[in-house]
């Protein structure tokens, strides 16, 4: 009886149990239902549902809300691999096409990748390949071939002659000195080599500089240098020849920058003396190029003496009126002539705040606006100075002796080897800042007339730390006039001053031809009286 009474209470009290242990579970459902959003308030629920029916919802809108952001992801993970897909194909296509057509050197196709050791070496074999070294090439005519320089340890004979005009000498140019050497100690070194006495039944030599014989070099400009070096061999009759490469790497970066030339004024320089049918000319080249079509520049006339002075001011106060023009300056000298004292005074005359940039111009130049914009971009203040090569004009009486009307200014101001010739001897033209002029010292104001001074001042910018940009300007040209050399002249710039003369005239050809007129003529009659005598 006790036993089946302790039964039944220990029934109810587990009854009880779990009565309570389900109120408690009910209470914690109901406080700590989840919420639909961080910053949303605790969704309510209708009189007419559950609290199940409600989270089940709730489960189910969070649901669509992490789907609909993964189909989004999705679509646009695809377009991302889309537009990648389609941009590598261009770019291999644009770099299949360019090595085609060889505007770009094969192997920039790995771009992408972080070149080693051996991709270097892979590139400069496909340079080696691709260079006329070891095959020949198809050429499209006798203009297309690249002519061998030919080279001893002591001297270099060469097609292009440069600046000394020399067709053999010992390289001027420490460059090029030290690449030729460089070139057959390189040889000497790989012919004393252990990988070249591999062969036991050869009798091993070394070789010495007397050995070397000589060398051919050429560079092809898109793939690298090559050097054919003879040296003697055992036998009078014997030779070791030895070929090396020197390639090329592609193009690099260095530096993109924007120029702007808006607020770039150009003081330019004339220094004058008489000369005024000269000078109606060229203000009449400085009207069209430099107001009219360039509008940023400043004349300032350095005049010597009182002599047609009146004809100058005429010649400025006609422009001034005419083109509404007023940024002249006149300045009059009443001393000797001197080309670099009159550029000397000119540059330090400028009062203006900026630092202007100048330009030394003679009389009988012509320039274009082109020119002007060339002058602008080569030179920067405390880095640059620009020293172009002018296109000096033979005499036309000469060039066009065979047409009855001399044809206009403008038509004969073309660059061709029958009208004119680069003045790479010249160094009065140049473009420089007004403080580069100032910090390098100026002119030599001890040299009087002319000739010397842009030489002495050209010597000053090469000795110093500043670029100089020597380069053909297409948009700049010595007018031909008749050159006087006066007998007072030192005998110095009395020789040179002829020499100019000689070569301002025509070109060999050209001279040749007036110098043989007679023998041409006499041939020419010869030939018309036996035409006339088989008729």
């Amino acid at each position: 009886m006790f036993k089946r009474w302790l039964l039944a209470l220990a029934a109810r009290i587990g009854l009880v149990l779990l009565g309570l242990c389900c109120c408690l579970f009910l209470f914690y459902f109901l406080t700590c239902k989840p919420a639909s959003g961080g910053s949303r308030q605790p969704q309510q629920w209708s009189s007419s549902a559950t609290s199940k029916e409600g989270y089940m919802a709730l489960l189910q809108e969070r649901e669509d809300s992490h789907r609909h952001y993964i189909n989004s992801l999705t679509k646009q993970i695809a377009q991302l691999k889309e537009a990648l897909q389609e941009r590598t194909q261009q770019l291999q296509e644009s770099l299949e096409k360019a090595k085609v057509g060889g505007i770009l050197p094969q192997g920039l196709e790995s771009l992408h990748k972080t070149p080693t050791q051996s991709d270097l070496k892979e590139f400069f074999r496909s340079q080696l390949n691709q260079a006329e070294v070891n095959t020949g090439v198809k050429l499209p005519s006798e203009y297309a071939l690249i002519p061998f320089d030919t080279f001893t340890l002591q001297r270099i004979y060469q097609l292009e002659t440069g600046l000394t005009r020399h067709p053999a000498e010992r390289p001027v140019r420490k460059d090029r000195r030290d690449e030729l050497i460089s070139t057959v100690e390189t040889a000497l070194h790989v012919l004393n080599g252990p990988q070249q006495h591999v062969d036991s039944t050869r009798r091993k030599r070394t070789f010495s500089p007397s050995d070397f014989i000589q060398g051919l070099t050429r560079t092809e400009r898109d793939r690298g240098t090559v050097y054919e070096l003879t040296f003697k061999g055992d036998g009078p009759q014997d030779f070791t020849r030895l070929v090396l490469f020197r390639p090329f790497g592609p193009v690099m970066k260095v530096k993109s920058e924007s120029v702007n030339t808006r607020s770039m004024t150009i003081n330019i320089i004339v220094p004058l003396s008489k000369r005024a049918d000269t000078f109606r000319q060229f203000i009449n080249n400085f009207r069209e190029a430099g107001i009219h079509q360039d509008g940023r520049v400043h004349l300032t006339v350095v005049y010597f003496g009182r002599d047609q002075i009146d004809q100058v001011k005429a010649v400025l106060d006609q422009t001034a009126r005419e083109t509404r023009f007023r940024s002249f300056t006149l300045i009059q000298l009443n001393e000797d002539f001197s080309r670099g004292r009159a550029l000397d005074v000119g540059a330090r005359a400028w009062r203006r705040s900026q630092n202007v940039l100048l330009f030394f111009c003679d009389v009988d130049i012509h320039f274009t606006a082109d020119f002007l914009t060339s002058c602008r971009v080569n030179a920067e203040p405390g880095k640059k100075v620009y020293y172009p090569v002018l296109f000096s004009q033979y005499n036309p009486s000469i060039i066009y002796s065979n047409q009855t009307v001399l044809p206009s200014l403008q038509q004969q101001l073309v660059i061709r080897k029958e009208s004119g010739f680069w003045r790479d001897f010249g160094f009065g033209m140049t473009c420089q800042y007004r403080s580069d002029f100032i910090n390098i010292g100026g002119f030599d104001r001890s040299i009087k007339g002319w000739g010397l001074e842009d030489v002495h001042l050209y010597r000053k910018y090469l000795h110093s730390k500043l670029m100089v940009i020597r380069a053909p300007s297409r948009g700049l040209f010595h007018l031909w006039h008749e050159k006087n050399c006066a007998d007072e002249l030192p005998p110095d710039k009395y020789k040179m001053c002829m020499q100019t003369k000689a070569m301002s005239e025509a070109s060999h050809s050209q001279l040749g031809e007036l110098f043989f007129r007679p023998q041409i003529e006499t041939h020419l009659n010869s030939q018309k009286q036996k035409s006339r005598d088989t008729s």
